[in-house]
């Protein structure tokens, strides 16, 4: 896109260069614009009469000084000047005492220029002015569409000659800026709304005799209202399959460029349709805002080599087993987006520890359960011991006349009316078998 500049003209105090040859002094500093009328000043109201005047220059990285404009008290010039723009601002400086210097300075005539005032062969004073070209660029050209990256930019020629350039937005409001090798100071606004029409200021600070000068001057912007910018590129990096488990946190990536802002969009695994398609983070890194939702909690950006504030980013996301899906990583750079793609498939595994129980139950189990079941043993021997006492008393209780002993006369058992009796007819073998044949009963 074509692009707008501006410059102005700037004078600060005595002040200390260093350039390739050295150490140097300079009385004035003039920031100029391209191809703009500059004046450089120099006047002596003590110097009258005979008197002549040397304009010289000194490009940056060159020792030796180089004529470039020469009169005397007579009007007359020594040869032409270097430029044909080149004249004195006052033709009668003999008796004015002003020797100002003026022309059309390109950014190649960028340097230290001397002006050199003589009487008589004798140098009666010199003035050393160090020129500096500042150039202020506006990209994309007014009226700006919406959407898209506004970039200031400013650069001076030497830049050595400030100590830093700073920028504010309309109402006075700081915005972040960076220095750019071979660029400048860059300070950037992206997705513009037409809100941001308004006056920025560029803030110049110029190296000071005893401390800094800061210069300020205004740049308009303006926003277009109906026109809405559309990315110019798109670049598509390696898809990426891959699975994880819950809660495990998941690197992220997304494409390798130092971007202006990162844009984070979740499809879930049930959607189809790209339209349903769901921003979930967020973060412009110039303007320091970040949009935020509840899926930003499970999001966090990955650290070195990563930076967000200087524009890599990475993202460390720890997934539910329902946020797996398709992500898409956008970062834009100025209005040129690239993209990166995950599938991510999230398993649901919240493990199962399984215990083998011991084969053998401890000392403490065995001393419990010993009382209780010798209680139980007992019990049970109680009552067979009971059920067969009564059985024996059933038997005992037969009515057999005058015999009460079954071991006496068995036929009288026999014979007796079975009713209400039990008939047993035990054939003891030894003093202990009896018992041992009741309680199998």
């Amino acid at each position: 896109m074509e692009s707008g500049f501006l410059t102005v003209i700037l004078v600060s105090s005595f002040v200390v260069f260093s350039s390739h040859s050295g150490i140097t002094e300079w009385d004035d500093v003039v920031l100029a614009q391209e191809g703009m009328p500059t004046t450089l000043v120099c006047t002596d109201a003590t110097v009258r009469g005979a008197v002549a005047i040397n304009w010289m220059v000194k490009p940056l990285g060159v020792d030796e000084w180089k004529l470039v404009l020469s009169a005397n008290e007579r009007e007359e010039f020594s040869g032409r000047a270097s430029k044909a723009s080149m004249r004195l601002t006052d033709p009668n400086f003999k008796d004015t005492g002003v020797f100002s210097l003026f022309f059309l300075p390109r950014m190649e005539d960028s340097g230290l220029y001397s002006c050199l005032i003589k009487q008589h062969e004798r140098k009666l004073s010199e003035k050393i002015i160090l020129l500096a070209i500042l150039t202020v660029t506006v990209v994309p050209t007014a009226p700006i569409p919406q959407q898209s990256t506004l970039q200031l930019i400013a650069s001076v020629n030497p830049d050595n000659a400030v100590t830093k350039i700073t920028w504010a937005a309309p109402g006075g409001i700081s915005i972040k800026s960076e220095k750019k090798p071979n660029t400048g100071t860059v300070a950037k606004l992206p997705q513009v709304v037409y809100s941001d029409n308004g006056t920025y200021v560029c803030m110049v600070h110029l190296w000071g005799k005893s401390s800094n000068t800061l210069v300020t001057f205004n740049v308009d912007v303006t926003v277009d209202a109906d026109n809405v910018v559309s990315f110019t590129k798109q670049t598509y990096e390696r898809d990426i399959a891959t699975a994880t488990r819950a809660e495990i946190p998941f690197p992220l990536t997304c494409p390798v460029v130092q971007g202006d802002y990162v844009r984070l969009w979740w499809q879930p695994p049930d959607s189809r349709r790209h339209s349903e398609m769901r921003l979930v983070h967020q973060y412009n890194r110039w303007r320091g805002s970040t949009f935020l939702t509840e899926h930003s909690k499970k999001l966090q950006f990955t650290g070195p080599p990563y930076n967000a504030e200087a524009g890599s980013f990475s993202f460390l996301l720890t997934p539910e087993w329902k946020d797996g899906g398709l992500y898409i990583c956008e970062v834009i750079l100025n209005d040129n987006c690239f993209i990166q793609k995950t599938m991510l498939s999230v398993l649901k595994v919240e493990s199962v520890s399984v215990t083998t129980p011991s084969l053998l139950p401890s000392l403490s189990a065995l001393l419990l359960l010993v009382p209780l079941v010798a209680a139980a043993v007992g019990v049970l021997l109680w009552r067979q011991k009971h059920i067969s006492d009564r059985g024996i008393e059933q038997s005992l209780s037969v009515h057999s006349g005058e015999a009460e002993n079954i071991y006496e006369n068995p036929e009288d058992i026999r014979q007796a009316h079975p009713q209400g009796s039990v008939y047993m007819d035990l054939k003891p073998r030894g003093e202990d078998d009896v018992y041992k044949e009741l309680e199998r009963y």
